[in-house]
Order: structure tokens, then C-alpha cells, then sequence
């Protein structure tokens, strides 16, 4: 059995495979970034962080090599149909995958920067930010390995999720920086690795959409849930008992 060209479908189908694993190894690279960037900054280890920040290089040469791959499939083999949308997928998915390991490195940027610092206030809210996104792109990974429409419609739902949280997070650090004046510098450095976080979710959640295009030939009909409501967050100063009525 021949393809366009006299190529054997085993030929595509071994191409197919290399590019499959090829996109999981960046997939593989991310998430190992992200682990070490939120680690990173939960220990306060700037050795480590400038490790994820120079292993950035590495998530990107493969996202060179993934569209180079796409491009000679594309060009030589003419697919149709899902082995088409299996390449325009995963020339997609590596352009998140890009820019998630771009938003971890900028986690691990402002890990370095706090690990100066002489103290940082409360992790808890963004340590369970950073977990619930790990535990995203990991599903993510596998819902991409195992074409699994549901675990990526799943992933997709979790989006509001982290958005909520990120929304209490900030009013928790704008409170915090009203209250402890000499922690706004730290605040503002957490803020700033919080929505790195959370863009991070954005993306797998793009890849999720990415997987249901694949599996399904379509994208989602409905908007996903949006509950980043921090651009409407106010912080309100404390009023002293004795003022009160």
C-alpha cells in the first residue's frame, strides 16, 4: 500500500511516531521546568533556578526540530484528513509548549531575584496554584500520548479553576503589601511568578483544545470558564475597631 509519491504508509506512519515523540519530549522538558522553577522559588535556591532559566534553550532547538518535522511531512507525504490535523496539531501544541517553558523560566527568574530577599511572606496559595498546573500539564501529556478526548476536555474545564485562584491570590498579596509595607517588594515579584502561572494553564488548556481538534476534527463550541477577575480587584484598607460603629 503506497501514499502519494510511492511513499509506504509504514514510512508515514514510523514519521507520524517520531513526531509524536518528539513533541512529548518538549512536553516532557516543560513540565520538568515548571517542577523546578516552582521549586525553585518555594526553597529559595537561585542555583536552581538559573538552571531552569538556561535549560529554556533546549524546549526551544526542539521546537525547531518539531516544525521542521511538520514541514517535510506536510510538503512530502500530503496527508488528509486526521493524519492532517494529527501534524497541524502538533505544529500548534509545540508553540504553546514554547511559551509555557518561556513562562517557567520566567517563574525561575523572579525566584532568583527572591532568593536575595531577607524574608517572603506565605507561599501556601501559590505553591497549590503551582501544583494544580503541574498536575494540568502532566494530564496534558498524557491525554496527547493516549489521543484522549475526555482528559482533554477535563483539563480544559480545570482553567477556571486556576484563574479563581489566581484572582484570590492577588487580593490575598495586595491585602498583604497594605499590611506589611516592607514585604511589597516580595509581593510584587510573587504577583508577577503567580501570572506566569497561570499563563502557563492558559496554554496546556490551548493544547487540550489542540487534542480535541485532533481526536474529534473539531475545536469546542462553548467559551471556556473565565475567572481571572483580578483586573477588577480591590484592595480595601483595614479600619481600626475604634473607628468602627
Amino acid at each position: 500500500m503506497t501514499m502519494a509519491g510511492g511513499h509506504t504508509v509504514a514510512a508515514f506512519d514510523a514519521e507520524l511516531a517520531a513526531l509524536h515523540a518528539a513533541v512529548d519530549r518538549m512536553g516532557a522538558l516543560v513540565e520538568q521546568q515548571l517542577v523546578g522553577a516552582l521549586d525553585s522559588l518555594a526553597t529559595a535556591d537561585a542555583e536552581k533556578a538559573t538552571q531552569v532559566i538556561a535549560g529554556d534553550a533546549a524546549i526551544d532547538q526542539l521546537e525547531t526540530e518539531v516544525e521542521a518535522m511538520t514541514i517535510r511531512l506536510l510538503a512530502l507525504r500530503q496527508p488528509m484528513a486526521k493524519d492532517l490535523r494529527d501534524i497541524v496539531a502538533a505544529l500548534k501544541i509545540v508553540s504553546n509548549l514554547e511559551r509555557m517553558g518561556d513562562f517557567a523560566g520566567s517563574v525561575a527568574k523572579r525566584a532568583v531575584t527572591l532568593a536575595g530577599l531577607p524574608s517572603l511572606p506565605p507561599l501556601g496559595s501559590l505553591a497549590w496554584m503551582g501544583r494544580s498546573v503541574v498536575a494540568m500539564v502532566a494530564d496534558m501529556r498524557r491525554a496527547y500520548a493516549d489521543q484522549d478526548a475526555t482528559l482533554a476536555a477535563a483539563i480544559r474545564d480545570r482553567d477556571g479553576e486556576v484563574d479563581a485562584a489566581y484572582t484570590s491570590l492577588f487580593r490575598e498579596f495586595l491585602t498583604y503589601m497594605m499590611e506589611t509595607p516592607s514585604q511589597i517588594t516580595a509581593c510584587t515579584h510573587l504577583l508577577f511568578a503567580a501570572k506566569s502561572i497561570e499563563r502557563i494553564g492558559d496554554h496546556a488548556t490551548n493544547v487540550a483544545e489542540n487534542i480535541l481538534y485532533l481526536v474529534d476534527g473539531r475545536l469546542p463550541s462553548q467559551e471556556r470558564n473565565k475567572e481571572d477577575l483580578s483586573s477588577f480587584a480591590v484592595a480595601l484598607p483595614s479600619v481600626p475597631e475604634s473607628e468602627q460603629n
